[in-house]
């Protein structure tokens, strides 16, 4: 089966951000470990984030652009996260945030634009 390279990079990417969201924030519920523990566990969890994003963004440069990869990586970040901070950590998400995350897809979408003429 080929890889398309215009979503396999979106479907990648969403599974590493899944990793490395509960890397970097799945030790806040109440983790009883020590840091150093949470640390080195928090490590081997982003170990699988890595095997998704680096091929995630080699296939998709074919044809993105760096920036646009980035730029796609940041907004399936804040969508991942915000579900993870509802659904795993059992936080509210505020029109503050909504805002927040709405102006920051504001700027991608000036990325995906191209140049203003």
């Amino acid at each position: 089966m080929p890889v398309n390279p215009y979503v396999t990079p979106i479907l990648l990417l969403v599974a590493s951000n899944a990793f490395m969201t509960y890397a970097w924030y799945g030790h806040l519920k109440g983790d009883p470990r020590p840091l150093w523990i949470a640390v080195m566990t928090s490590w081997g969890v982003a170990f699988f984030e890595y095997w998704l994003a680096v091929p995630a963004n080699r296939i998709g440069h074919q044809v993105y652009s760096a920036a646009e990869l980035k730029t796609m990586q940041e907004i399936i970040t804040l969508a991942v996260f915000a579900g993870f901070s509802v659904f795993y950590l059992g936080e509210r998400l505020t029109v503050n945030h909504l805002i927040g995350f709405a102006f920051i897809g504001l700027g991608a979408f000036f990325i995906f634009k191209g140049p203003l003429h």
